[in-house]
């Protein structure tokens, strides 16, 4: 769930200690402090008084001081942070009663506390699984940390890891490969886990701003935003369901190998293995680097492999970058823009389709989800309650069996020849919703966007497309789009894009304008354009009672020359706030659009929202 919603819900005392933090931040003069000040000046009471919305983009402008406050507390190797911060970032926990947050913080420590006596003897067990090489990295890593927490004792202090000893030890942990899990695992065999009571865990949290706490509801949440950050902290480059997608590519061998290096059990299955990989928080950059080739693998195949596991594999082509480690990087780039894309994919109702459908086929379906994702409801295969933990129609394929995913194609009659996955995606997309999800790629005339977001397009129908939806768009927000009397209207010379009309001779003249460059610029050809339609309307005895151009944006001098212009009743809306205000709309009280808010010459989309939720 985004920031925003989850500030939209929350009372003023759920939001105070985050909100405290940010003021903190903002008192010590961020690099970002120039556009926070712009955003606080709308209000005259400081950071309390504003809006969720503007308060997420707070955060976002001042995300590298909060994640150094949150790095700060790791500094306190009792607090357990590692541990708790594991389980709030898994993919489904992000909302939680507090009760099955307790039971997950207490199955956790008790498979630690298992693992940890579990290592104890391999290190004494000559015949152990561990190799000879993990022993000694083991130790290494161990002597060290035992060093940086103790050496307080010696000095009559309390047990402390500074930041600069804790910046070391991290730097050691990666250069000898160690995972989150192993590293947690020997963290704890020297300070030994104390089982915290939940209350004073979520309080602690709270204090801290990762999570938020609704007294009312008994629920944890986690933004999705923070989430990304705590994931960064944690050293740990993409969500799992990202790193399931890549793993289930890869060979068995290559599997039982990467296994084998991080002390994961031989005897578990295929599938198994995968999961528990994921757990130990192995780096994902150090697999693509190093694990899945041959010791002999020169760089050159090492790179022709990365292209092949993205282009065949993850559908990804054309991956930038000419270094290894800048393939990879663009790799992780790719899987956070997907994440933070609020774009399912298909549409919502082809969502619920498809988890129904999903359903009847494959009965254990559900549990499946619910264990895989740990979470709490009974029933979870709902599009919506699936959304909000950020969990996509591709997560949940993902995780069905091939043999089962054969299955459901031939039952339902969908294309068998390529991808299963993409194949089942196509089948269950509704196109005219898709699209709108995708109003704004279309303005932008952004093919790479619209086609992973599952679109096939050419780029000389772009324009007609984008005055289509915004034709469904004024439809569905209440206007009258009147073709027929458009067509009446128009000349040969003059042909207007869309026209609303009131009724009683008063009409809306559209215009749609898309572009790939940057901030439309284009003002005197466009106000030739519209002024000929106004004259048009006029000869028709028509009030015109007012123009809208609608484009991806406008350039700062198209603005100006727009506010100088006398003669139109001129406004300007972005297709962003155009998408923006339709959504909003579809969930007031309103059944038309109150087209009266359009007032001013750039459209303010944060006050028609706030008008509509009024």
């Amino acid at each position: 769930m985004k920031l925003e919603q989850i500030l939209d819900k929350l009372g003023s005392i759920e939001k105070n200690s985050f909100i405290k933090i940010i003021d903190n931040i903002i008192s010590n003069n961020p690099r970002n402090h120039k556009e926070i000040e712009k955003i606080l000046s709308t209000s005259d009471k400081g950071l309390k008084s504003v809006d969720s919305q503007n308060i997420s983009k707070i955060f976002a402008l001042t995300s590298v001081e909060f994640e150094k406050h949150i790095k700060c507390e790791f500094q306190e190797i009792t607090s357990q942070l590692d541990i708790l911060i594991d389980i709030i970032i898994r993919d489904g926990n992000c909302i939680m009663k507090s009760d099955w947050f307790s039971r997950l913080y207490d199955k956790e420590v008790k498979h630690l506390k298992g693992r940890i006596k579990a290592l104890e003897v391999d290190f004494k067990d000559e015949k152990s699984d561990l190799s000879l090489n993990r022993k000694r990295d083991y130790k290494i890593y161990k002597e060290c940390l035992q060093t940086a927490y103790k050496n307080d004792i010696e000095n009559n202090r309390d047990p402390k890891i500074t930041s600069d000893e804790l910046s070391i030890i991290l730097t050691l942990s990666k250069q000898l490969g160690l995972s989150q899990e192993e590293i947690k695992l020997i963290n704890y065999s020297i300070v030994p886990i104390k089982k915290l009571d939940v209350q004073d865990v979520i309080k602690d949290l709270k204090n801290i701003g990762v999570i938020f706490y609704s007294n009312k509801e008994n629920t944890v949440y986690v933004a999705d935003e923070m989430v990304r950050m705590l994931r960064k902290v944690r050293g740990k480059e993409v969500a799992e369901k990202f790193y399931r997608r890549t793993l289930k590519l890869l060979r068995t061998p290559i599997i039982n190998q990467i296994a084998r290096e991080h002390n994961i059990d031989r005897n578990l299955t295929h599938a198994q293995k995968i999961e528990e990989i994921i757990k130990e928080g192995v780096s994902f950059t150090n697999l693509l680097t190093e694990n899945i080739y041959k010791n002999e693998t020169t760089l050159t195949e090492k790179k022709k492999t990365l292209n092949e596991l993205c282009e065949k594999g993850l559908n990804i082509s054309n991956l930038r970058g000419s270094t290894l480690d800048e393939k990879i990087n663009s790799l992780i780039n790719h899987f956070e823009s997907v994440e933070r894309d609020e774009k399912v994919g298909i549409s919502l109702d082809g969502f619920d389709k498809l988890l129904s459908e999903l359903n009847q086929s494959l009965p254990k379906l559900n549990r499946d989800i619910k264990e895989q994702f740990e979470l709490q409801d009974e029933f979870v295969l709902k599009a919506d309650y699936l959304l909000d933990y950020n969990i996509k129609p591709r997560d949940i394929l993902d995780l069905i069996e091939k043999t089962n995913l054969t299955k459901f194609i031939k039952d339902h009659g969908i294309k068998q020849r390529g991808d299963d996955i993409l194949n089942i995606l196509e089948h269950y997309k509704d196109v005219e919703n898709l699209y709108l999800e995708n109003y704004e790629n279309v303005a932008y005339r952004n093919l790479n966007s619209l086609k992973e977001n599952g679109i096939t397009v050419k780029e000389s129908e772009l324009g007609q497309k984008f005055e289509d939806l915004t034709k469904v768009i004024f439809e569905d927000l209440g206007f009258n789009v009147d073709d027929a009397f458009k067509n009446k209207l128009n000349t040969k010379k003059d042909m207007m894009d869309i026209l609303l009309n009131l009724g009683n001779d008063e009409v809306i003249i559209v215009e749609c304008k898309t572009s790939k460059e940057r901030g439309y610029n284009k003002f005197s050809s466009v106000s030739r354009q519209l002024k000929s339609y106004q004259n048009l309307a006029l000869k028709n005895d028509l009030r015109i009672v007012k123009i809208l151009l609608v484009a991806p944006e406008f350039s700062d001098d198209f603005v100006t020359d727009c506010e100088m212009d006398t003669e139109m009743n001129l406004s300007l809306i972005t297709a962003s706030t155009l998408s923006n205000i339709y959504e909003a709309f579809k969930s007031s009280k309103y059944n038309e659009f109150p087209y009266v808010l359009f007032r001013d010459i750039v459209i303010n989309e944060d006050r028609i929202i706030k008008a509509l939720k009024k």
